[in-house]
């Protein structure tokens, strides 16, 4: 463990060097100051004192080597991104940082602009080219996915390659991108990985080392820079409930007093004119000092609809005569580059009465030049509560001194579900902002259906592990036919699908060689008992298979229909056979 700079804190880094097949895993616990791991002739120099993790993470990069950074929402992953571009600046190469969504890389267009210049990095989305000549281009996996496929020259000079949120590997329809991007890059290229805390980093670091024959680093920490209070609010209460505090200690006497209360509120009936839940809490947050608020909903009808009924309470004003007009300038500026008749489009026209009560809204159905407004208006403090659906979690460096969950359970397309671990640990993530919060707030509304060790495997489960969902496709097939030197087969083989169908078979048949060497030592007491269990056994294989011969019998039409008659009871059962794979039902 080391202490965090400038506090008393202490953080655990674990830095592990995975080695190709063959080599050996290289474990260096680092430890406290990390004095031997001082870069020398730095690409760039902060104007903080680095944490250990990143100190790390920055001397796998001067040893060119491919590094996973794996650490919470807002420690500060971020830092070794930019170290890479600086490093790639100043050897005068070129760097693609990849992001999962436009959102994201949009915004990390600007937020790198800022940090380094505007004519150092480019932006490649679907809809916008800017500066393609750039050292630091941003881009989406999936463009960076159809230059491999293409070929691009833009390539040939790229020396790092930049994955931000590559958890989002697991995603059952996009995942497969992630996959096929690692596999296709070439192996002089090397590989930044920034990714949420991760329960199998060193497995997909193993399986990066394997491919690109060459080692790849995991380093990790759990460390939590701002610490977090998990609350939860009671339907139709006046107070919150602290469920987890800042040590992770789940507690439960908290959670049945709330269950308790809700129980006795619901068998009363008293709800009268009641203000609505979600006007209490936001009323409750903005009194007590605790905007900026992000307010998570799981729709973008439910978005929409909470922030309007919202905007509509007369008795809670967020902002100032003062800050409305600051909203109002740049609300204006921002539209100047619209056409008139755009600029009359009842999206645009909905969302001004909303920013004038410091409300915003952001999902991925907003036109993209209002959600860049929202979020340069929620940057600058001027929205105070902000609705949003999950995707506003993904990498958008936006935190907040309080998450709020209208909900544990969401629609996954499928089913209704309670939300996962990973997924609420992403989300509440973006509560408490480094430098500013001593503590981020995170409440979350109750659900009656909510019990006890559901609400502890939510908020205290570990994250879900990094599983492969490749998948063979239409899309996939043709990009390979229509390009040359690629081939479906080998990029199947080489997924990290494989990787974990390999190693799960390896593990399943050692367990098999375990069970058949506990066997192979069991001995009867003695050769009369042997023979006793060798007779019992063959009449009992008798007997099962003389069922399944009467049962065969009676079952025939002609026999069946003669005893079936109405008035008699009919016994179903089941007949394992230890002479037959099968097991007739009669």
């Amino acid at each position: 463990s080391a202490a965090e700079p400038g506090t008393g804190k202490k953080q655990r880094v674990l830095h592990e060097r995975c080695l190709p097949e063959g080599g050996t895993s290289d474990v260096t616990s680092k430890s406290a100051s990390l004095d031997d791991t001082t870069v020398e002739d730095a690409a760039i120099n902060f104007p903080f004192e680095l944490d250990p993790f990143q100190t790390a993470a920055i001397d796998c990069l001067h040893r060119e080597e491919s590094v996973l950074v794996a650490a919470h929402t807002s420690a500060g992953k971020t830092v070794v991104a930019q170290y890479a571009i600086a490093l790639a600046i100043k050897h005068n190469q070129r760097v693609i940082y990849t992001t999962p969504i436009k959102a994201l890389s949009n915004q990390k267009y600007r937020d790198l602009g800022m940090f380094f210049s505007q004519q150092d990095i480019g932006l490649m989305t679907g809809d916008v080219t800017v500066n393609s000549e750039a050292n630091c281009i941003v881009m989406t996996t999936e463009i960076l996915r159809s230059m491999l496929y293409h070929g691009s020259d833009e390539l040939r000079e790229v020396a790092w390659v930049i994955f931000d949120e590559v958890h989002y590997l697991r995603d059952k329809e996009r995942g497969v991108v992630w996959e096929e991007s690692i596999i296709l890059l070439p192996i002089q290229i090397k590989l930044v990985f920034l990714s949420a805390t991760i329960p199998n980093s060193l497995e997909f670091a193993q399986w990066v080392a394997n491919l690109k024959g060459l080692p790849c680093n995991v380093v990790q920490t759990d460390f939590r820079p701002t610490p977090l209070q998990h609350f939860m609010f009671p339907a139709g209460g006046n107070g919150i409930f602290l469920i987890l505090d800042e040590a992770g200690n789940f507690l439960e006497d908290n959670f049945i007093k709330m269950m308790t209360l809700q129980d006795s509120r619901a068998e009363s009936k008293t709800k009268g004119k009641e203000q609505p839940d979600i006007i209490k809490l936001v009323s409750f947050v903005a009194d007590r000092g605790m905007c900026p608020a992000i307010v998570f909903a799981f729709s973008r009808r439910e978005c929409e609809a909470l922030a309007l009924q919202t905007s509509r309470c007369k008795s809670l004003r967020l902002v100032g005569e003062s800050q409305v007009l600051s909203i109002k300038e740049v609300f204006e500026k921002a539209l100047q580059g619209l056409a008139k008749e755009d600029q009359e489009l009842p999206q645009i026209q909905n969302i001004l009465p909303l920013l004038c009560c410091g409300i915003g809204v952001h999902h991925s159905g907003l036109l993209p030049i209002l959600r860049e407004l929202i979020e340069i208006l929620f940057q600058e403090g001027l929205v105070k509560v902000l609705f949003a659906t999950e995707t506003f979690a993904l990498g958008l460096n936006m935190p907040a001194k309080t998450c709020i969950f209208t909900n544990c359970r969401k629609f996954d397309g499928q089913d209704h579900r309670w939300i996962s671990s990973g997924e609420y640990i992403q989300m509440a993530g973006r509560a408490g902002r480094r430098g500013i919060d001593d503590k981020g707030c995170v409440i979350t509304m109750f659900d009656e259906h909510l019990e006890p060790e559901t609400a502890r495997d939510i908020l205290c489960g570990q994250p879900s592990p990094l599983v492969s969902t490749f998948h063979l496709n239409y899309n996939m097939i043709l990009n390979a036919m229509r390009s040359s030197g690629v081939d479906p087969e080998k990029i199947i083989t080489k997924s990290f699908h494989q990787y974990q169908s390999c190693i799960s078979v390896s593990s399943t048949e050692l367990r098999s060689k375990e069970l058949e060497a506990e066997v192979s030592e069991l001995q009867a007491p003695n050769e009369h008992d042997d023979r006793e269990a060798e007779a019992f056994c063959e009449l009992l294989e008798l007997s099962n298979d003389l069922k399944c011969e009467i049962s065969s019998f009676s079952t025939k039409p002609d026999v069946a229909l003669g005893v079936l008659r109405p008035g008699r009871v009919v016994k179903v059962m089941e007949i394992i056979s230890s002479s037959s794979s099968s097991s007739p039902t009669v």
